[in-house]
């Protein structure tokens, strides 16, 4: 599968570069985030704007990075969500769980926000 990795302070961005999130490429995703999780990033961004279709492996494996960040009280994001895979996380009522949230910037904004929002609750 092709990847792309961008770790940051806070936060890790994944950018899949593959038209298809299926079985063929899901377990390495899977297994990406998994690394990332053990890495203690408990904040990640996945960027699917190159992905014009998911099945429900690709769909399993998103599935992973959600319950992976929120176990760590972190954030999990989709960015870049197309039509396709949008209609699949929605047929499938999983749109009220995902952050699914238009661009990488804006992802980065809510993560922060969080972060914030969690420290505050902290000092309280």
């Amino acid at each position: 599968m092709n990847v792309t990795l961008e770790r940051k302070d806070k936060y890790a961005i994944i950018k899949v570069h593959e038209a298809k999130l299926t079985s063929g490429v899901a377990p390495e995703l899977k297994a990406e985030i998994v690394m990332l999780h053990h890495e203690d990033f408990r904040n990640i961004i996945v960027d699917l704007s190159e992905v014009q279709y998911c099945d429900s492996s690709g769909l399993s494996a998103l599935l992973v990075g959600y319950r992976l960040c929120r176990d760590a009280n972190g954030t999990y994001v989709l960015t870049g969500v197309q039509d396709h895979v949008r209609k699949l996380i929605s047929i499938s009522q999983l749109d009220s769980m995902l952050n699914v949230i238009p661009t990488i910037n804006e992802a980065v904004d809510l993560i922060f926000m969080n972060e914030v929002e969690k420290q505050l609750h902290k000092e309280e």
